[in-house]
Order: C-alpha cells, then sequence, then structure tokens
C-alpha cells in the first residue's frame, strides 16, 4: 500500500487549501483513511478520519467545522478540505491508512498501518 500526499503551499490566514491522498496497491474498501499534521516544534496530532466506504467520521476539535474529509473511490484518493485556515494550522500534514477501520480512539497514530510522506501547509498571518 503506498499513500501520496499532495497540495500543500502557501495561503493566508482565513484562505483555504484542498490535500489529495491518492491510494494505490490495495482494496481500500474496508479502510479507514486519517489525517494528522506536525507543527513547527510540535508533536505529530490527529486532524481527522473517516472511513473509505463512508461513515465513521471525526475530527479533532481544533479543527471541527473548518476541515472536512471526503473520498472519491473512483480516483481511490481521499481528500482534506481546509477553510478558515488560521496561522495555528501551519503544519506538515500527513494521510494515514488503518485495515478493516480505527479500533480504538482515531487520534492514537500506532492504529494506523500505513503512511503518506506529508505535504506542507504554512498559514501566514
Amino acid at each position: 500500500v503506498q499513500l501520496q500526499a499532495s497540495g500543500g503551499g502557501l495561503v493566508q490566514a482565513g484562505g483555504s487549501l484542498r490535500l489529495s491522498c491518492a491510494a494505490s496497491g490495495g482494496v481500500f474498501s474496508s479502510y479507514a483513511m486519517g489525517w494528522f499534521r506536525q507543527g513547527p516544534g510540535k508533536e505529530r496530532e490527529f486532524v481527522g478520519v473517516a472511513n473509505w466506504s463512508g461513515g465513521g467520521t471525526h475530527y479533532d476539535n481544533s479543527v471541527k467545522g473548518r476541515f472536512t474529509i471526503s473520498v472519491d473511490d473512483a480516483k481511490s484518493t481521499v481528500y482534506l478540505q481546509m477553510n478558515s485556515l488560521k496561522p495555528d494550522d501551519t503544519a506538515i500534514y500527513y494521510c494515514a491508512a488503518a485495515l478493516y477501520g480505527v479500533a480504538g480512539p482515531p487520534h492514537l497514530s500506532s492504529l494506523y498501518n500505513y503512511w503518506g510522506q506529508g505535504t506542507q501547509v504554512t498559514v501566514s498571518s
């Protein structure tokens, strides 16, 4: 299984970005797809998760109402739509996949089997 994250960049506060995570090498209908981020000087933190087949969506409180995860099965791609971006959202964003879903608290990175390489998001004030 390979995950390829892309779509990061530099955006002003209040702007939007859409990150993509292209998945290959597996049958993903049973997977849960998560997004994590690691800001400068910070530990990696959970952003959100959704089941590939639909449902099971959870977001960290810091992004709830601003970020949305969606899946395009035909393109084998998961998206993270980020709106109303803040400087605190500056981080490297990683997508992750959990085979057969997340069997526990979704914020635990140890529950995810595969990880993408990360894409940088920088939000200027």
